[in-house]
């Protein structure tokens, strides 16, 4: 299928990529980068022979350039840049978006990929106008976008060959699509605005999660013209609960977060509530409260999951997710890692001036603070994990 042609055994890409970069990216680590890093020098090949060794545990990149490895006891920068002023992560790649481009750097390995700038889109079908789109019931599309502010929630290498982002638009955003070199991104100019929160690869498909847990897979074509890949059709394959959701949301002081992430063979969706109270004037967070739930695919449902496994974590962030098996590394695991603040929000306020990570405790349901770093809250510029070996 066309979604195999773009979307090719990305893990097996990645790993092969990986394998040619371990040498360079060690070379380029400074002293203070290896120390703080202390399994960095086992990624190796050498000759014919090569070293197992765990999945590497992410790094924490705050705004300002600095970079952590868990648990986050000392800092390190890396030499030649300071890679402060990034928007977003994918895997190993800070996203710096700007009116040139979308530049993609790996702060490892030093490589570089250029994308299209995001006021560069090219709309599907070309002819597309605003008489073709039903006006019972009004729905709101691509073309109804008139200033084109967009905001970049999300950006993901899924192949060598496809880059899939999900931007918003006062809320409700749409699925852009293309390929490394192309000149510009594809959108469908007809397709309903959703208001997307999440998006996950999961055994070789895209999938999409809407506020209202929707789940969809993203089927994508290719261009009969330009060959370049476009959104062909969002199906959806599993309805949230609405009614639930409208719910919650009537319940002033609690916001729900949504999160999509693989974990060992399967596709999870990660809930999150964080519970607000009134302090004078202003709405503040306080406690979150987390619930898990696997796709079960066949049920066509949502299935409460009550453990993540003895070595596994997630590390969740609305930029960039991944569950990471942590045994090797004398971790605990069955718990959730998370940014307090991972979205702007300007319904609530917190109360204090720093960010910090938090863990959730799958077991005894309790969410700790991690101890050993902090940062200075600072809008919408937000920390992120990077992952290594994607």
């Amino acid at each position: 299928s066309l979604n195999r042609h773009f979307i090719s055994n990305p893990t097996a890409n990645r790993q092969q990529q990986w394998k040619g970069r371990r040498r360079q990216l060690y070379d380029s680590l400074s002293p203070a980068a290896r120390s703080a890093h202390p399994h960095a020098h086992i990624w190796l090949y050498s000759g014919r022979w090569q070293i197992n060794v765990p999945e590497p545990l992410p790094l924490l990149a705050l705004p300002n350039g600095t970079f952590y490895s868990l648990p986050c006891t000392k800092n390190f920068h890396f030499p030649g840049c300071g890679f402060a002023g990034f928007k977003s992560a994918c895997g190993s790649w800070l996203v710096f978006p700007r009116d040139d481009g979308c530049f993609l750097v790996n702060p490892l390995s030093r490589a570089t990929v250029t994308l299209p700038a995001l006021s560069s889109v090219r709309i599907c079908p070309p002819d597309a106008d605003l008489s073709q789109v039903p006006v019972d019931p009004p729905v709101f599309t691509w073309l109804h976008i008139k200033d084109k502010t967009l905001d970049l929630r999300k950006l993901m290498m899924c192949s060598p060959n496809l880059v899939a982002a999900f931007v918003n638009h006062h809320g409700v955003g749409q699925i852009l699509v293309c390929q490394p070199w192309a000149s510009s991104w594809s959108v469908q100019a007809n397709d309903t605005c959703k208001g997307f929160v999440d998006m996950a690869l999961y055994q070789g498909k895209l999938y999409t999660l809407s506020h209202h847990e929707h789940l969809c897979v993203v089927n994508i074509s290719q261009d009969e013209t330009t060959w370049d890949p476009q959104v062909f059709r969002n199906e959806q394959v599993i309805k949230g609960d609405t009614f639930s959701i409208l719910m919650e949301e009537k319940r002033t002081g609690v916001t729900k977060k949504l999160y999509l992430v693989e974990s060992r063979g399967v596709l999870l969706m990660v809930c999150r509530e964080v519970c607000c109270t009134w302090v004078l004037d202003k709405l503040v967070a306080g406690r979150n409260k987390f619930e898990v739930f696997e796709a079960d695919f066949k049920r066509s449902r949502w299935v409460n999951v009550m453990t993540l496994g003895d070595d596994q974590v997630l590390f969740l962030g609305q930029r960039c997710s991944k569950a990471v098996p942590v045994s090797q590394y004398e971790m605990t695991g069955d718990r959730i890692f998370f940014f307090d603040d991972d979205e702007y929000y300007d319904r609530y306020t917190y109360e204090g001036e720093n960010a910090s990570i938090g863990v959730y405790d799958m077991k005894d349901q309790e969410v700790s603070i991690l101890s050993t770093v902090s940062w200075k809250r600072d809008g919408m510029r937000l920390a992120t994990w990077l992952f290594p070996q994607d």
